[in-house]
């Protein structure tokens, strides 16, 4: 395995590492109930997608 011959600068590493960064999840309300969901997802407290209840949800 080929091992670099110099040591990269501070700089260097950090223009690599520039991509690395987590970004935060979007979330959006669900219009049923309001409540924070993944976009393109189930809501998992009303069960509504797209306007129509597609899992069925016990109710406390």
């Amino acid at each position: 395995m080929p091992n670099p011959k110099r040591r990269h600068s501070k700089s260097r590493t950090s223009k690599r590492r520039t991509h690395d960064a987590l970004t935060k999840v979007q979330s959006t309300r669900c219009p049923q109930c309001q409540e924070m969901k993944l976009p393109h997802q189930v809501c998992g407290n009303c069960g509504y997608y797209n306007g129509r209840q597609v899992r069925a949800v016990k109710e406390d």
